[in-house]
């Protein structure tokens, strides 16, 4: 009785389509999983093992100068350092542990939610069609320009006080190791759930036409920002979960042909400067970040770049 009921049910129209969406999304997202995990997994470690051994703190040394010119303190640099080569988590603990003021906070707000993870959201944006070299440059670029604009918008003054000496704390190893073990394994359970289920959604609206509704509807919004209504549904996942979560989605449209690859590369003009309108941003609205001043402009900086990339480059080419 239990397999007739059972059947009977799949046969049904609706709930048969959406059992087969979710059987066909588990064989892409899994191969993404892998391959996502491949990356975050090795870099996070490597990253650990430069933080144990003091090589990030040397090169916040160097990079010290640079920062004051955006009126930021030499101890800026580290969050810099630790949010381009990890995520955002790793720039807000970085900050908390240091006494920035509001100001300050804004402004290193801004620049690590253009150029975290860069290793990681780059390979992701390669698989869909831009060059990593140039998405790397674009968005440390951004980061700068955003940077200098929120130094001359904020009110306040600049910092301008003497830069501490940064010194490294040596601890045992496995003080460092089992919290970054411990963020492992929550990586890989958050990744086995978020990319699964976004599979899943992105086949369902596809099976019952909600993604060419979605395109309808967001087409004005993403032909002000010069992108293709197609990339609709990738825009949103994009700016909802992120470029590392959403790599499932980006990457299956993008090798399934749904995207051309001159489209997927306007995409990625916008996503690798504006991302994660949502959950980044909250991280930092948690420690007093007014929203306004971290939304307003990665999206205005995401434009320019769309628009100066359609006007030099594709037009040179068509």
């Amino acid at each position: 009785m239990k397999y007739l009921t059972q059947k009977s049910f799949l046969q049904n129209e609706i709930p048969g389509k959406v059992y087969d969406c979710f059987i066909t999304s588990l064989k892409p997202a899994f191969k993404t999983i892998r391959w996502l995990l491949s990356i975050m997994i090795p870099v996070s470690f490597a990253v650990m093992l430069l933080d144990y051994s003091g090589f990030l703190f040397w090169l916040a040394g160097y990079t010290g100068p640079f920062v004051n010119l955006l009126g930021l303190r030499g101890e800026s640099a580290l969050v810099l350092l630790s949010s381009g080569l990890l995520n955002i988590y790793s720039a807000v603990a970085t900050i908390q542990s240091i006494s920035f003021t509001g100001r300050e906070i804004t402004i290193l707000a801004l620049m690590c939610l253009i150029s975290h993870n860069l290793i990681v959201e780059t390979a992701v944006q390669k698989r869909t069609g831009s060059s990593a070299l140039w998405m790397v440059l674009l968005r440390i670029l951004a980061a700068i320009a955003g940077g200098f604009l929120l130094n001359y918008l904020l009110p306040g003054e600049p910092y301008s006080g003497s830069d501490k000496v940064l010194q490294h704390i040596p601890v045992p190893f496995i003080a460092i190791f089992k919290p970054w073990l411990g963020s492992t394994i929550w990586l890989i359970t958050k990744a086995i759930f978020i990319i699964i289920g976004l599979n899943f959604l992105q086949r369902l609206m596809d099976e019952f036409s909600i993604t060419l509704l979605l395109s309808n509807i967001m087409s004005p919004v993403l032909k002000l920002f010069g992108l293709p209504s197609q990339a609709s549904f990738m825009w949103l996942i994009a700016n909802i979960i992120g470029l590392a979560w959403g790599s499932a989605i980006l990457i299956e449209q993008s090798e399934q042909g749904k995207i051309s690859r001159q489209e997927a590369n306007l995409l990625n003009h916008h996503i690798a400067i504006s991302h994660s309108l949502l959950e980044d941003t909250l991280m930092f609205v948690a420690i007093g970040v007014s929203a306004g001043w971290i939304i307003f402009p990665r999206l205005f900086l995401a434009f320019i770049s769309v628009w100066t990339f359609r006007i030099i480059f594709i037009k040179k080419l068509s």
